[in-house]
């Protein structure tokens, strides 16, 4: 039997799973990353700890049959790689916030709707030409020191292989590549001071890119000579192996981030989203992304509750009822990506009196986490858009309170799946159709089990709605304190 291996690196755990061609799962592994943040709003992480997890994670599983391997991550994460394929410094995160000022700077250079024209996103938080300028800016030897830059699975399939490359959403959501034109922007990468020869060519998600090489079978235990595909963004192909393979079908995301995308036949070009494409050739996933979602949770949960138990807080939630006694929270806590765009947005607590508790405070959490999914579905509507079926996956979908919640605030019927559909399935699977081990993209519903279905309460989605109008007035409302408050702390330009 054919098997295929797919590998995540993830911003707190690196994945690893082999499956049968046929359908099933042979095994699955998982060794924890560790993200860190040693100036407000910065987020980077350790790419030999990638490097090593995978080590260890493939020599931990069965490799027997393996006839390709795909590798997804997180995107659009920059990795600085030198001349032998290591890293110059630790990585800059997609949801890392430290340059503020060159995000405003280039927004200013730059012709706005042009660049959105043409890459399919704005100059953004999470756009790779403003971390670019800042390195130039603050690192710059670290800059020089630098031969290509890679993102997260770009950097680990370059590693097995000895290929540079990137895959197409990389480029894509960089914000540095002309798209429909099918090139490095010049005048982009000029802009933010890189030298585009630095950037790899732009491979499909299923194009083979190389093949296992000597040295990494004898570090990995992968047959060498094994194909290695470019492999995918990992919301890209959590969603596929989620089943969204049809337009309409919408998936949100309960992780670390809030993740939520749309299948559509169309692509969906606005300042407010991203853009990717489907692995699925010929369609998009227009998509938005929640710098803290799960990370929100972790932090009250850590900071404001003592380290209770989440089951704890899920009870006390519950008991304190829908709308939070009237509190609303912002879930801005590191910053803002879509659909506001703003990286010295911040958290907040606003309608706070000595009868809350604690469960209100977690209950409101919850809610703001929800409310910024449904703001999501808000822009997608605008753009003539609707969802047509909803599935919910991710660690937070274990909650049967946030799956509730987040169900009650968007009104959609939240379809849950049985087992768990993650970013390394996806991989896996767009190997096999890379080396044709698997001949349809629809196939992969023999790995999709479908599971319960959370129906919103009505009574609940009506008392969310003056909660949700709150949540939208409570940002510009916010927005000039906090921009005073973030200069005083030296997190922003004058």
């Amino acid at each position: 039997m054919t098997r295929l291996m797919g590998i995540d690196i993830g911003t707190t755990a690196t994945k690893a799973i082999v499956i049968d061609a046929d359908g099933s799962t042979v095994a699955r592994a998982e060794r924890p990353t560790e993200l860190r943040s040693p100036h407000p709003g910065w987020a980077e992480e350790d790419p030999g700890q990638w490097w090593d997890n995978v080590v260890g994670l493939t020599r931990s599983l069965p490799l027997d049959g393996v006839a390709a391997v795909g590798v997804s991550g997180m995107v659009p994460c920059v990795v600085l790689v030198d001349a032998e394929g290591g890293h110059v410094r630790p990585s800059i995160q997609q949801n890392d916030a430290r340059a503020v000022a060159e995000v405003a700077e280039l927004a200013a250079e730059l012709d706005a709707a042009d660049v959105l024209a043409r890459t399919g996103s704005p100059v953004s938080q999470q756009s790779v030409g403003p971390t670019i300028r800042w390195l130039r800016r603050h690192e710059s030897a670290a800059l020089d020191a630098a031969r290509t830059i890679q993102g997260s699975y770009d950097l680990i399939a370059h590693r097995l292989t000895g290929e540079r490359a990137v895959e197409h959403n990389w480029a894509l959501e960089s914000g540095l590549w002309d798209w429909r034109a099918g090139t490095w922007a010049a005048d982009i990468c000029a802009a933010a001071g890189l030298d585009p020869a630095l950037l790899p060519p732009v491979r499909a998600s299923s194009e083979v890119v190389g093949t296992v090489t000597a040295r990494a079978a004898t570090q990995t235990g992968l047959r060498e000579g094994t194909p290695v595909v470019a492999g995918s963004a990992d919301h890209v192909a959590s969603a596929f192996a989620a089943g969204l393979v049809r337009p309409g079908d919408l998936l949100v995301k309960l992780g670390g981030a809030g993740d939520i995308l749309l299948s559509t036949d169309v692509p969906l070009v606005d300042p407010r989203l991203y853009l990717d494409f489907h692995l699925v050739p010929g369609r998009f996933l227009p998509n938005g992304c929640m710098a803290a979602s799960g990370s929100f949770i972790r932090w009250f949960q850590r900071c404001m509750a003592g380290g209770a138990d989440l089951s704890v807080l899920d009870a006390e939630a519950r008991e304190a009822g829908a709308g939070a006694g009237g509190i609303v929270a912002l879930p801005y806590m590191l910053g803002e990506k879509t659909p506001i765009n703003d990286p010295l947005a911040r958290g907040a607590f606003v309608g706070l009196h000595l009868g809350h508790s604690r469960g209100h405070l977690f209950r409101a959490v919850l809610e703001a986490i929800s409310y910024g999914f449904r703001h999501h579905l808000d822009v997608f509507a605008e753009l003539g858009a609707r969802p047509e079926r909803v599935r919910v996956t991710n660690g937070g979908a274990r909650s049967a309170l946030w799956k509730q919640v987040t169900a009650d605030v968007i009104g959609y019927p939240l379809e849950t799946l049985g087992g768990e559909a993650g970013s390394a399935l996806g991989a896996a699977f767009t190997a096999g159709m890379g080396v044709g081990a698997i001949g349809d993209w629809a196939d992969i519903d023999r790995f999709v089990t479908p599971g319960t279905v959370v129906e919103p309460d009505p009574a609940s989605h009506a008392r969310h709605e003056e909660g949700y109008m709150v949540y939208r007035e409570l940002y510009d409302a916010l927005a000039p304190a906090v921009r005073r408050l973030a200069r005083s702390a030296g997190e922003a330009g004058p």
